[in-house]
């Protein structure tokens, strides 16, 4: 079985790569990406191509299945190069499984495709994937649904899966995380657990999270197998103000969601953080998962808790932890930082 991953060496795809090497059944695995990494896999072989630019068919002939992750998160204060990987690079690639002759395409979504939903009950995978309109995230994420939804209709021989994991973390994805949601200004011993004394205690505040390992496996598992459709993926517990004071051992301080969000706003128009205010109405607006489906369809089940896998990824940010390839590249307090702030917060 041959498997082509699209997007492999950021915080994801490495934990797909290893997944699927770990695995039975893939003979050959082919990772994509824009930049060559420096680090070798066993039994993976690199390959270089951009989604928004390069002949895809070559490369996906052949495969059994096609899983395609890339997928661009800043540079955030440049719309049009974020939309072109994002949902045009997304065309490109369904254009090029058809002519290819793929029999599946595995997509990575997310939570972020979701229309607003509640946070006192879990949703399964028929909630509407409108996307939370003030996110430029979640309607790419939402935009590529509905090119999914095209494709199924007029290639129903492809088998098409749809994962829809909550925020994904692991310990080497600490520097990537960092860089894409925080910036260079954010002080590192903040980033120790018994450093943080507080935490908002903001209306709707509750998310999932899941390992990176764990979302890799699943990925396995729909390339592999024979499943089909649209599958939630996290793990337990659900993060909300009490776990989170719980597992960092901080005092929960009322914060009403509009100061957090103007603060938001705010620093990210001065250039203080790369993230813009679309990523705290996406936060307080995305339903809670029902995960049952992956449980019982996919055979998926995470081995790693939410608590467990935030505070590794707090602990890989902390010590500017990450892997040998272009983004995840290992980073810290020194010359890194100053790159990152006189390149632009959330330009580049």
């Amino acid at each position: 079985m041959r498997v082509v991953v699209l997007g492999a060496t950021g915080n994801v795809g490495t934990s797909v790569l290893h997944a699927l090497g770990q695995g039975p059944g893939v003979e050959d695995i082919v990772g994509v990406a824009r930049r060559a990494p420096s680090t070798r896999i066993p039994g993976v072989r690199w390959e270089t191509a951009d989604v928004v630019r390069d002949d895809l068919v070559p490369l996906l002939r052949g495969a059994s299945t096609v899983i395609h992750l890339a997928w661009l998160i800043q540079p955030s204060r440049d719309r049009a190069a974020t939309r072109a990987v994002n949902v045009g690079g997304s065309a490109r690639v369904l254009r090029a499984v058809a002519e290819a002759g793929v029999p599946a395409l595995v997509y990575a979504s997310s939570v972020g495709a979701y229309s607003p939903g509640p946070k006192d009950r879990r949703v399964d995978e028929g909630w509407p994937t409108g996307g939370i309109r003030t996110s430029f995230y979640s309607r790419d994420k939402a935009e590529v649904e509905r090119m999914l939804d095209r494709f199924e209709s007029e290639r129903p021989d492809v088998r098409v899966v749809r994962l829809r994991p909550g925020l994904i973390f692991k310990r080497e994805a600490g520097a990537e995380i960092r860089r894409l949601f925080a910036g260079p200004l954010l002080p590192t011993p903040l980033l120790r657990p018994r450093f943080i004394p507080l935490v908002p205690d903001v209306d709707r505040l509750r998310f999932q999270a899941v390992h990176s390992l764990d979302v890799g496996d699943a990925y396995r598992l729909a390339a592999t197998g024979d499943a089909r459709g649209a599958f939630n993926l996290a793990a337990e517990p659900v993060l909300d103000p009490a776990e989170l004071g719980r597992l960092l051992r901080a005092r929960r301080v009322r914060v009403p969601a509009a100061a957090l969000r103007a603060a938001a706003a705010l620093t990210w128009r001065l250039r203080l953080q790369p993230a813009p205010p679309g990523w705290v109405d996406l936060a307080l607006g995305v339903p809670l998962m029902d995960t049952t489906r992956a449980h019982s369809q996919l055979g998926w089940r995470p081995r790693r808790s939410a608590g467990e896998a935030l505070l590794e990824l707090l602990e890989g940010m902390r010590r500017g932890a990450g892997l040998a390839t272009p983004p995840l590249e290992p980073g810290g307090a020194g010359p890194l930082r100053l790159r990152e702030l006189f390149t632009g917060v959330g330009a580049r």
